[in-house]
Order: C-alpha cells, then sequence, then structure tokens
C-alpha cells in the first residue's frame, strides 16, 4: 500500500487484493457452454436452435388455444338443433288433392301449397303483368306450373291471409282487405308487394323441398 499527500495533490490509497477467489458457475451453466473457455460464436448453432424450438412451441401452443377459443365462439352463436331441423321441410305433395290448398309450418312461418287445376293455371298465365302492381309473370313464380309455393304472411302489415278466398280466387288478407290471386300476386287492396316464394325444389318425383 502506497500514500502520496500534499498541498495540491489529492490521497491517493492503492489496494492490492490477491486472495480474491472468482466464482465457478460451472453448475448453472448450459450445457453447450460448460466450458468456460468456450467462445460464444462456437456455441451459437445449439443456443439458437434451442431458442427456435422454444419460439415454435409457444407458436403451435398459441395457436391451438387460439383456435379452440374461436371454435367456442362460432358454435355458441350457431343455431340450435331445434331451428336447423326446420331449416328445410319435405313435403308429400301426393298428399294434395288437385284444386286444394295445405298449409306447413316452415320457420315460424304458414307456408301455402296449392295443387292448381289446369284452368287454374291458364287464368294466372293469361294475366297481363303490365296491369300488375308487382309485375311478376306466373311462370317466375311456380317452377312447376301445378304447385303455387307461397309464404302465407301478408306483405302489408304481415297478417296471415286466407287461402282460396278474395275477389281473384287465391288469397285474402282479413285485416286490412288485400286481394291475391292465384299466384299469389297482389290485385287489390293496400298490399304493396306480391307474396313472397321461398326457395324450393322437387327433388323427386312427388317431393317438394322448401328451404
Amino acid at each position: 500500500m502506497r500514500v502520496s499527500s500534499g498541498i495540491s495533490v489529492g490521497t491517493q490509497i492503492r489496494c492490492a487484493h490477491t486472495d480474491i477467489q472468482v466464482p465457478d458457475f460451472s453448475d448453472v451453466r448450459r450445457k453447450a457452454t460448460a466450458d468456460p473457455h468456450a467462445k460464444n460464436k462456437e456455441t451459437i448453432e445449439t443456443r439458437q436452435a434451442f431458442t427456435y424450438l422454444i419460439n415454435g412451441a409457444g407458436i403451435v401452443t398459441g395457436a391451438y388455444v387460439t383456435k379452440t377459443l374461436v371454435t367456442g365462439a362460432v358454435m355458441s352463436l350457431a343455431a340450435s338443433a331445434d331451428v336447423l331441423a326446420l331449416a328445410k321441410i319435405e313435403i308429400n305433395i301426393n298428399d294434395i288433392p288437385e284444386g286444394k290448398s295445405m298449409t306447413f309450418k316452415w320457420r315460424g312461418k304458414p307456408v301455402f301449397v296449392k295443387h292448381r287445376t289446369a284452368a287454374e293455371i291458364a287464368t294466372e298465365q293469361a294475366v297481363d303483368v303490365a296491369s300488375l302492381r308487382d309485375p311478376e309473370h306466373d311462370k317466375d313464380r311456380a317452377s312447376d306450373p301445378k304447385y303455387l309455393v307461397v309464404i302465407g304472411v301478408c306483405t302489408h302489415l304481415g297478417c296471415v291471409p286466407i287461402a282460396d278466398a278474395g275477389d281473384f280466387g287465391g288469397y285474402y288478407c282479413p285485416c286490412h282487405g288485400s286481394h291475391y290471386d292465384g299466384s299469389g300476386r297482389i290485385r287489390k287492396g293496400p298490399a304493396p308487394l306480391n307474396l313472397e316464394v321461398p326457395e324450393y325444389s322437387f327433388p323427386e318425383p312427388g317431393l317438394l323441398v322448401v328451404g
């Protein structure tokens, strides 16, 4: 130890310690760098591989958790089994006598199915489309002329019309006096539009599928 002091010189103390032990971190070193003399660049591949493995595992786990959460949310918003069961209905049209109408329930609404006679078909197809409030030809409303399929909800305020009634032999709404013809087209009264034609098909003879 040496001490220097003076009027214009600050005091300096220099100490030399030769008994300090350097800690040994061998037990906590990574296996790839257990050698305390190993250089950083000599083990970079091993360390990067370990880092990529951890990151990859984290990404896969995060993706799986996200998928599970999203699937659960979507399924909670999906329609219930009873609603899906009513998404489509099958109707045996052979049970509907010629000239008669039958009512079925589909998605909470009444559906009118009319088995029309040849005379009724001819009458509706002969109507001047230009004279209609909501112009539609009968051929555009009935893919099979013998069967008319319409939703039984008046387009005025949503009442249920009476089938085979009214001034035009089609449907009559008792709420406000709207008259529809045998093609479900508005002919008289306050209703602005024709009765709606739902999506339907005939997948096989005698079978009508609505929806």
